[in-house]
């Protein structure tokens, strides 16, 4: 069994974001930049799965900036086989993503796509239902379980009211949730073996996509900051501030 597992270059979960000046983006500018953790614990599922005994061989694709070979390679230190980079400047939207994914899958035919369920700097939560679509192949979302065997995938999955079970024919897609695993740090050997491993570089031109944005960005602000609470004497003040200021009651 062959698996797929697309990862994002994203700013690193613990840098504060700052806007720009002009307010079109967020400032990138000598930022730390790092695997988008979803994404991690995607390439983290499918190494545990080889490990079973279960796949063969992991590929992971990034699309982005010549500096996602960094993001492939970390995933390579991990445990997979071999990346593929799809090399773009454009900030590439879900569906343009879905599409080049198509073109990998149909290319590579893996028996199962697995990724994180959104990327952090986005949120847009997309790419994985999309591609299924496009794919024409079952999908389980936000997977906290995950287990292959005859040719189907069990697939628990948090909802609402609690868990949802799945079970999903072969070939399909599987985006991940946080509590399906945890990833593993990368060994000094394994991050030395990773730098021989192949990387193929592509272009969204070479798979016949393109990925100009749809979208524009009108206005990119800061949040408000929060302002300072206040300390109230007595139970009646709190009640009479609730109701008369804050109007909640």
């Amino acid at each position: 069994m062959k698996i797929l597992v697309p990862v994002k270059r994203v700013v690193d979960y613990n840098v504060k974001v700052r806007v720009k000046p002009d307010q079109t983006g967020v400032d990138l500018a000598n930022v730390k930049m790092s695997m988008n953790p979803f994404c991690e614990i995607a390439v983290e599922e499918a190494i545990r799965l080889k490990e079973k005994g279960v796949a063969e061989e992991i590929i992971v694709v990034s699309i982005g900036p010549a500096q996602a070979q960094e993001t492939i390679r970390t995933a390579l230190a991990m445990g997979a086989d071999r990346g593929i980079l799809i090399q773009t400047d454009d900030a590439a939207e879900p569906l343009a993503i879905a599409k080049l994914l198509k073109a990998v899958v149909d290319e590579e035919g893996p028996e199962i796509v697995l990724l994180g369920k959104q990327a952090i700097d986005g949120d847009n939560n997309q790419t994985g239902q999309m591609l299924a679509a496009l794919l024409d192949w079952p999908q389980g979302t936000f997977a906290s379980e995950v287990e292959i065997a005859d040719g189907k995938a069990k697939v628990t999955r948090e909802i609402d009211g609690g868990l949802q079970t799945l079970s999903l024919s072969l070939p399909a897609v599987v985006t991940t949730d946080l509590r399906l695993n945890e990833p593993r740090y990368a060994s000094l050997p394994n991050i030395m073996k990773a730098k021989r491993k192949p990387i193929d570089t592509k272009t969204p031109a070479d798979y016949g996509v393109d990925t100009a944005p749809r979208l524009t960005v009108v206005k990119v602000t800061e949040p408000p900051k929060r302002e300072a609470g206040i300390k109230v004497e007595s139970v009646a003040e709190l009640v009479d501030k609730l109701k008369n200021e804050a109007g909640v009651i």
